[in-house]
């Protein structure tokens, strides 16, 4: 999916809300040249019935955000809490009745040509709303791509650097180009890293398998919600292990996790239907528990989620004091 955006959305942009349209940065920007960024991705989720906007765990990605910020020695000043308010003040101010995507964009800010970086930094925040990344109704067809993941000591695929994404923007592309609805990467061992954007579990056996964090994949969160609910709530035990990409091909299960893409079933690899070509059981059960569990369904998962539009504290919040003044 591609979310294009409306010029009079409010972001957050150098310390103030403004409209898109007047949130710019110069050509000669550092990052804009060499990559020197490090984004964030956090969904929130409309329900009807509560007539509620969720913002998924905002803590923790903002948390994983600012220490991988640390990577490129780009420190974000404001606090996590301050973070958080800034997201949801976005979603008022917006008035989001949707369901919606959240980018967090740290960056090397100086207006210059040289790749040694400095200390000139910069951030901002932008909300706007957001279907569905992949169209997974039916499954997916995958591939295996022919570029590479890249490596932890070359660019750290765990801390989504804006580098790092032509990486996944070549193999996206490659996978497109040859029929396919997503890639997915093998590292420089020939394990099986993650897709273009998103983790990757199968089933064998009937327990979950994901290659681990140090298999050049991107912690993920989403990754991590799979795991809880998967134990707690169907007994499921996940293994985490490298995966050779001949094992894609004899699994019972497959499916991608991640925050733009959710749960999203793999019913094809390389023209091979995974099993019988159909969405398997265990895939099937943990999409429906993490839609209720991101749409304020599960009591047991609460903590997960960041309401918008009512006190998430017990109290009132304080509306007089600008957002802005919680990042100085």
């Amino acid at each position: 999916m591609r979310a294009e955006a409306d010029p009079n959305l409010i972001v957050y942009f150098a310390s103030e809300f403004m409209p898109l349209r007047e949130a710019k940065v110069g050509i000669l920007t550092h990052a804009l040249h060499y990559g020197t960024g490090v984004f964030e991705g956090i969904r929130g989720h409309w329900d009807d019935a509560d007539q509620q906007l969720y913002v998924l765990r905002p803590a923790e990605h903002y948390e994983r955000w600012k220490h991988n910020c640390g990577i490129l020695h780009i420190e974000v000043p404001a606090s996590t809490e301050a973070l958080c308010e800034i997201t949801l003040e976005l979603m008022r101010r917006n008035e989001f009745r949707t369901n919606v995507y959240v980018r967090p964009l740290a960056y090397k800010s100086a207006e210059r040509v040289g790749v040694v970086p400095d200390e000139q930094n910069a951030f901002a925040i932008v909300a706007l709303p957001f279907g569905d990344y992949l169209h997974a109704e039916k499954g997916l067809h995958a591939g295996v791509s022919a570029w590479r993941r890249v490596e932890d000591n070359a660019i750290p695929a765990r801390a989504k650097i804006c580098g790092a994404y032509v990486n996944s923007a070549l193999a996206s592309d490659e996978a497109r180009r040859c029929g396919f609805d997503e890639a997915i990467l093998l590292d420089e061992d020939g394990h099986v890293a993650e897709g273009s954007t998103c983790n990757l579990f199968m089933v064998r056996k009937g327990a979950l398998v994901t290659p681990p964090v140090y298999g050049n994949v991107l912690e993920g969160i989403t990754r991590d919600m799979v795991m809880q609910l998967a134990e707690r709530e169907l007994g499921v035990c996940t293994a985490e292990r490298p995966i050779d990409r001949s094992e894609l091909y004899v699994c019972d299960e497959l499916f991608f996790t991640g925050t733009a893409v959710g749960i999203a079933p793999v019913v094809r690899v390389d023209h091979r239907p995974v099993k019988d070509g159909a969405i398997g059981a265990i895939t099937r059960a943990i999409q429906m528990l993490y839609v209720d569990a991101t749409h304020g369904r599960l009591d047991q998962y609460r903590t997960w989620l960041m309401p918008v539009y009512e006190p998430h504290d017990g109290a009132e919040p304080n509306t007089d004091l600008p957002v802005e003044q919680a990042v100085r």
